[in-house]
């Protein structure tokens, strides 16, 4: 997450090539942000970096863990009037 703090901060340096085309839809939305092409780009990359650390779905568990996971995952949920009730709410684009 880029924020004012971490671009008076910046201390590395950063090189990658792109083509003509993948440069100007950069700039075009960059513009459309009102953002320079290195904030636009740190923000997208540090977005979808975080996206991707946060995505993990492989985990090891031990045979004990496992099967306690298991038996976790398998138990009905509780009752939860209040979801139940928002459940049947119709939405109001609908």
């Amino acid at each position: 997450m880029t924020d004012s703090r971490n671009r008076t901060e910046r201390d590395v340096t950063i090189n990658l090539r792109a083509n003509r085309n993948q440069r100007a839809v950069i700039d075009r939305a960059a513009e459309r942000l009102g953002k320079n092409r290195s904030d636009f780009m740190l923000d997208a990359a540090c977005r979808e970096a975080e996206a991707v650390l946060l995505d993990q779905r492989y985990f090891q568990l031990d045979e004990k863990a496992f099967t306690e996971f298991v038996q976790v995952l398998d138990r009905a949920p509780a009752e939860n009037p209040r979801l139940a009730r928002l459940l049947q709410t119709k939405a109001p684009w609908e």
